[in-house]
């Protein structure tokens, strides 16, 4: 598994983004544009959520004002599994959800 980043979210719990998944999430949204925004959004969210349909899943969201396009908040969707988290995808919102 090549690791493109692991950074530590607001409980010290380890999230990874390989760099398979980033292949798949930028074909999938090549709207985001840049590994480091995720990387922000998990350090220093604006706001951090529950998936709705999986406990072990969380959203994590940035709000980033100075995009072209209506969708202004990063989310980055993380499961967790074993205390360790990784990133399953990420795009953009037009409000937290």
């Amino acid at each position: 598994m090549n690791i493109l980043f692991e950074v530590t979210d607001k409980t010290g719990r380890k999230i990874r983004l390989t760099k398979e998944q980033w292949s798949k999430i930028r074909k999938k949204h090549p709207e985001v544009e840049h590994e480091d925004l995720l990387k922000e959004t998990i350090e220093k969210p604006t706001k951090i959520t529950h998936h709705s349909f999986d406990e072990t899943m969380y959203k994590f969201y940035k709000h980033y004002k100075n995009k072209p396009y209506p969708e202004k908040f990063l989310m980055v969707l993380v499961k967790y599994l074993n205390g360790d988290g990784f990133v399953v995808t990420s795009y953009y919102m037009d409000k937290i959800g």
